[in-house]
């Protein structure tokens, strides 16, 4: 399955997310003249896709090579890029749902939540946070690839070192997906329950943030159904491998099969993400297709 299911996936959801992606990366900088809060968490989350999107081609390429490694020096900072944006992604989407909460409750954009330089403070905490997280992952691969002379780059479940693995990846799960995910259900609650109030008062007229509601609900629904299954596998496929749990070796390759069939799964967020930056970026969607109209008739009256 690693040689045969996760490298043609992986390779799918890299032609399919990486245009995507960088049209919004280059849309962002080239037609938006004004930028407001929610776009610089727009702007950072089509980034994180981006370059979490980069590693897939050295991944598929270790898995058709059975892991075996070209360049030594290229599995650490790939295995650590995918990680880092694979859980500020969500974080990125917290802060978007907040915005978007923030803006139903403040719609003059009072809240000095609601200004770009709290953005700007906001995104950089939230790559430091991150990097922190993710930080002990280095000790634990430079530890397993030492054991191996460097030749193989295995996955973070299947790292062995000094850290305690199976620790360390429920701390990640509950600090980088359970928390951030609560975030985000708790924000789409509150926008839910702030239009209903507004739907009262006004007898139906508060129309006008209908769509923030389905966006965040959107985005919280997609992380729980893509990213609970890997990290629940995950788990189980660390703690399976543990000498105390006593699991049979036929039983293990169900579960390691399982959570190869996760992987890909979870990583479907990068292709998915696009469309929240044309449902959310209020004038983003028109500047763009303004500007792509343009060029295309540049193009038409060169070649004429």
């Amino acid at each position: 399955m690693e040689r045969y299911f996760l490298p043609p996936l992986y390779g799918v959801e890299f032609c399919l997310g990486f245009p995507g992606n960088l049209l919004v990366v280059l849309g962002y900088i080239f037609c938006l003249p004004v930028w407001q809060s929610c776009h610089i968490y727009l702007f950072n989350l089509a980034v994180s896709d981006l370059v979490f999107l980069c590693t897939l081609p050295h991944l598929s390429y270790l898995y058709t090579n059975n892991q075996s490694l070209n360049s030594p020096f290229l599995c650490i900072p790939n295995r650590y890029i995918l990680h880092v944006n694979l859980y500020s992604s969500i974080l990125f989407m917290v802060w978007l749902s907040m915005d978007r909460y923030l803006l139903v409750r403040h719609p003059t954009r009072n809240h000095w939540l609601l200004n770009r330089r709290a953005a700007l403070v906001v995104t950089g905490l939230s790559w430091l946070l991150v990097n922190v997280e993710v930080a002990p992952m280095i000790a634990l691969m430079v530890q397993d690839l030492q054991k191996d002379n460097w030749t193989q780059c295995k996955d973070f479940s299947s790292l062995k070192g000094d850290v305690n693995s199976f620790v360390y990846s429920l701390g990640l799960t509950l600090t980088g997906y359970f928390l951030p995910l609560l975030a985000l259900c708790g924000f789409t609650y509150q926008i839910a329950h702030l239009l209903h109030v507004q739907e009262r008062v006004l007898q139906g007229q508060a129309t006008s943030f209908k769509r923030p509601i389905r966006v965040v609900a959107l985005a919280a629904a997609i992380f729980l159904v893509l990213y609970t299954p890997y990290h629940v596998m995950r788990n189980i496929k660390i703690a399976s491998t543990k000498v105390w749990t006593g699991v049979d070796p036929c039983t293990l390759g169900y579960i390691k099969g399982l959570y190869i069939i996760t992987r890909p799964l979870a990583f479907l967020h990068s292709v998915i993400n696009p469309v929240f930056y044309f449902l959310i970026g209020d004038k983003f969607t028109t500047l763009l297709f303004t500007k792509l109209r343009k060029l295309a008739g540049k193009a038409d009256v060169q070649r004429e």
